[in-house]
């Protein structure tokens, strides 16, 4: 993204060995005849690039001293033009102008988001009307996508969210039911679509949970925490009482009993 304005312009040189003239913003008849193109781009502050061609063994200083001149008070004009009409760049560019947005993944979830036979990020450039570009770089996968819808883009950026989404054992996550059953509620993790798991009947709520719809119903977000994976069933486990309020136990009262009598 450009930070300030940035102006340029073509120098010209005629000369003939003794007596020469600088020329500014050339045309192609004077590129064409002439001894030299100098272009020169830059900031207020100073030049940023620049390039010269020339048909002539060298430049004396004096020529070459002029020529930078010239050019700083080319820039200087056409940048003040510039900022007449915009002073500072946009906070972001038009939505439909082409975009390239980065993002770095682990290596080990390059293959997840290739798919086999590159079927996952074939299907997803289609879907999206983007071109998705993975290299590996030290371990880590630098993922460039062009495309110049945003929506486009932003679904690409949620699909590798997903993928590469881990929960932490602990940590708490928002979830939204997307399945009802009889044993629990199919919910998934709404910063990663796509990521499902059995939030099951007990870890509804402390209190006994006879219907799975006396507590939550399709399409209620709610937060849950993550539990790690169960070691007997081997899968991820969620549970939402455990951020709820445990209720106090009841105590029962203790029986007295007779003493024997002597």
């Amino acid at each position: 993204q450009m930070v300030k304005p940035v102006s340029g312009i073509a120098m010209g040189l005629i000369t003939d060995g003794e007596k020469f003239a600088v020329l500014s913003d050339i045309l192609g008849d004077e590129d064409h005849l002439g001894d030299m193109d100098f272009k020169v781009t830059g900031t207020a502050d100073g030049i940023t690039a620049c390039q010269m061609d020339i048909k002539i063994d060298g430049l004396r200083y004096d020529i070459m001293e002029q020529a930078l001149g010239q050019a700083r008070d080319g820039r200087m004009h056409i940048l003040g033009k510039i900022t007449e009409t915009i002073a500072t760049p946009r906070a972001e560019v038009k939505p439909k102008a082409p975009k390239i947005i980065t993002r770095t993944i682990p290596g080990a979830f390059i293959g997840a988001l290739i798919g086999p036979g590159g079927k996952v990020i074939q299907e997803l450039q289609k879907a999206t009307g983007t071109t998705i570009v993975i290299n590996e770089v030290d371990e880590q996968g630098v993922v460039e996508i062009l495309g110049t819808s945003p929506e486009g883009i932003a679904t690409v950026l949620a699909k590798i969210d997903s993928i590469i989404f881990k929960p932490v054992v602990g940590e708490a996550y928002e979830v939204k039911v997307i399945k009802m059953l009889d044993f629990g509620a199919v919910v998934e993790y709404t910063q990663a679509p796509g990521n499902e798991v059995l939030l099951h009947v007990s870890e509804l709520a402390w209190e006994r949970t006879e219907n799975v719809t006396d507590v939550v119903n399709m399409g209620d977000v709610f937060m849950v925490k993550y539990l790690g994976v169960d070691p007997k069933t081997r899968k991820e486990k969620v549970s939402r009482k455990a951020l709820l309020p445990r209720p106090p136990r009841e105590e029962k009262p203790i029986e007295k009993k007779d003493k024997p009598q002597g």
